[in-house]
């Protein structure tokens, strides 16, 4: 079988490359999984480049969600049947099969899509325990950057099933206009001047009492900028790899604390996430989750496939197909 592999850290596009490898065999309480669609999720790129919370042994074989169909079960596996379709988190997702744990994988019903499919955990489910654990009541206000990306989305769709308001922060004056078109109407451009004065106005002057911050570098003194006193700042990914950059005014001054959500080591318990994941499996049957692939590339182009993920702008994920 073909499979993307790495054996050292660094630049996603120039240390990946593809290989043949024998095929993997399930252990007990395993499956043996033949891929479908894979996405390329940042926390991959940061793991490949050796900058994110865990390092693997190298060689590595990325790639950490997906769907695929059943092809073997391993022993004491009684929960789902050969030719099944299934999603869910695993490990070495980008190779035409890979091993997941029975337990970590859900049944795909035939109303969803391969395109939802294989983003039904990571982000969908990330933005629903992010909200868990805001302590945030209905009606109060959030902030979050790069609000145009998938989990910016959906935060912003189920923040207002909760009843919390959500703004929004992009850097192109021109997605504004596209979340406007999504219903996401509450969002300002970060560049040019006179941009918090755009969002007071949006709020009211209401208080906004956390933020959830992707970008990394100015992004955090971008959203401590309008948040207010006493606010908690949420460092919820990376993007640009860059340091947080904080003013200890902020700190010391204005009473703001900061702290980091790491979806996999959430403050949530098992039964809780389970209740998050049946609710977004039940979003998706109803076809009221929908995520969007910009363009999918085979094995042997991986190269190519995470240079694309890097293009702004994109209107869905970069994915790997089997």
């Amino acid at each position: 079988m073909k499979r993307a592999i790495y054996t050292k850290f660094g630049k996603p596009e120039i240390v990946l490359t593809t290989e043949e490898s024998a095929r993997p065999e399930p252990g007990p309480g395993e499956i043996l999984v033949r891929m479908v669609l894979s996405p390329v999720h940042n926390h991959d790129l940061m793991t490949i480049a050796g900058q994110y919370g865990h390092k693997p042994v190298l060689a590595a074989v990325p790639g950490t969600e997906a769907v695929g169909v059943v092809e073997v079960l391993g022993e004491g596996v009684e929960t789902l049947r050969v030719g099944q379709r299934v999603a869910g988190g695993a490990q070495h997702t980008w190779a035409e099969f890979y091993l997941a744990d029975a337990r970590r994988v859900v049944p795909v019903p035939d109303s969803v899509d391969d395109a939802t499919a294989c983003q039904l955990v990571s982000m969908p489910l990330s933005a629903k325990m992010l909200l868990d654990t805001l302590g945030v009541e209905a009606g109060q206000w959030i902030a979050l950057n790069a609000a145009s990306g998938a989990v910016g989305k959906l935060v912003a769709r189920y923040g207002a099933a909760l009843g919390i308001k959500v703004l929004g922060l992009v850097r192109r004056a021109e997605a504004v206009q596209e979340m406007a078109a999504l219903g996401f109407d509450t969002v300002v451009a970060t560049e040019g001047e006179a941009w918090q004065e755009k969002a007071r106005a949006i709020t009211g002057g209401a208080p906004i009492v956390r933020g959830v911050e992707s970008l990394g570098g100015k992004g955090a003194a971008q959203l401590l900028s309008i948040l207010s006193d006493g606010a908690e700042l949420i460092s919820f990914g990376a993007m640009t790899a860059r340091p947080l950059e904080i003013s200890a005014a902020d700190l010391l001054f204005r009473g703001v604390t900061v702290k980091g959500f790491w979806a996999a080591n959430p403050p949530v318990k098992p039964e809780r996430i389970g209740q998050l994941l049946g609710e977004l499996v039940a979003d998706a049957a109803q076809g009221k989750l929908k995520m969007a692939i910009e363009a999918s590339y085979p094995i042997d182009a991986i190269a190519e496939a995470v240079a694309a993920s890097g293009v702004p702008g994109r209107k869905g994920k970069i994915a790997i197909h089997g």
